[in-house]
């Protein structure tokens, strides 16, 4: 029977044989054929799924970690803190975190770095119904205010009153439960509210309750709204991973920019569970609007999204060490808490990219304005 041209022969077999044993016995190694290998990771959120982290799925989805050869595991938090903790103690390999959240955990001992800013206002401040006289922040003086104890924005609160010049003595401070904030306010059982925007305006959105907000940051108490974080041990050995996830991470952010209605498309098809909830949508657009308006700033217009302005993140330290921290906290060094060194060109959007970007957040703007 005639040798098939793709099967190899006794002697060729033999010849390999010995090709082989020659190799071993000279002490050499053979080339072993490249073998794609990705990376898997786990990401954490600050918190449930919403249109303001949807831009991690976005990432997924369109393939911008898997181009870098990454496998990411993306998984809801349980607030900044507590997710800072999670990066912190290595049970995640990085996080989309609050600025808040990482600087305490970093001045109680945690090895943090944050690589890259993506959003700059984590729009802590006062809400109210759009009919309440309260217009400015002096008119909340002697009047009954809902606060959730243990929320993002509470330990700040003492912090805006005193560089608005509020005379606290006659205001009532309430404290509820984080499920009947927004309802309190809407059934007029309080005044107004201390919250996070991007988390209650959405809810009075949805319940078609008109109101107005009151962002500290515009009376100088700021602090960035979500930045990438990793242990300094893993920037230290994987620079080239930390790259990748940050890059990864930006591009889907800048995607969702360009196309916010393909970005809420993508994900309540990662999140299915979103879109069956009843106002599930609608609640992703908002939120996601509302986040899109915090990356809205000089730091990202000018150099671009991720950068991190080193003199705002000191006083940011500061802010959280009188604050927010307990006594017994060290302050961390912000040179060693923050850096720009992953900052590159998949964030900088053009003039008339930036233009549409406003342009889709007006209404979300005239909100928080």
């Amino acid at each position: 029977m005639p040798q098939d041209s793709f099967t190899p022969s006794r002697r060729s077999l033999l010849k390999a044989g010995g090709a082989l044993a020659l190799c071993a016995t000279a002490g050499l190694r053979l080339p072993t054929p490249a073998i794609a290998q990705t990376r898997a990771i786990k990401l954490t959120l600050p918190w449930l799924a919403n249109g303001s982290t949807l831009f991690t799925y976005v990432a997924k989805n369109q393939g911008f970690f898997k181009k870098r050869g990454l496998e990411v595991t993306i998984s809801r938090g349980f607030g900044s803190v507590a997710a800072a903790q999670t990066v912190g103690a290595g049970e995640f390999d990085f996080g989309f975190v609050f600025a808040g959240g990482i600087i305490l955990g970093a001045a109680r001992g945690l090895p943090l770095v944050a690589m890259g800013t993506l959003g700059y206002d984590a729009t802590m401040g006062i809400l109210v119904r759009a009919d309440s006289p309260i217009k400015t922040a002096k008119d909340l003086e002697g009047k009954k205010i809902g606060i959730v104890p243990t929320s993002a924005e509470a330990p700040y609160w003492p912090a805006f009153a005193r560089k608005a010049g509020i005379d606290t003595s006659g205001i009532s401070m309430v404290q509820m439960d984080n499920r009947v904030l927004e309802q309190s306010l809407i059934n007029n059982q309080v005044d107004a509210i201390t919250a996070i925007g991007t988390s209650s305006v959405p809810v009075m959105m949805a319940l078609k309750q008109p109101s107005r907000f009151m962002l500290w940051s515009k009376a100088g108490v700021s602090l960035y709204a979500g930045q990438v974080v990793t242990r300094a041990e893993t920037l230290a050995k994987d620079k080239a991973l930390c790259q990748a996830v940050t890059d990864a991470l930006v591009e889907g952010l800048v995607f969702a920019l360009k196309d916010p209605e393909a970005g809420v498309d993508i994900f309540l098809k990662e999140v299915p569970e979103v879109g069956v909830t009843k106002g599930g949508k609608e609640n992703a657009t908002i939120s996601q609007g509302l986040m899109h308006y915090t990356v809205l700033s000089p730091e990202a217009e000018q150099r671009a999204i991720g950068f991190t302005d080193m003199t705002k993140v000191a006083g940011m330290v500061d802010l959280v060490m009188e604050y927010g921290a307990p006594k017994d906290a060290k302050r961390p060094d912000p040179a060693t808490l923050f850096t720009n060194d992953f900052v590159g060109d998949v964030g900088k959007l053009t003039p008339d990219q930036w233009a549409k970007v406003k342009a889709n957040v007006a209404e979300y703007a005239a909100i928080l304005g």
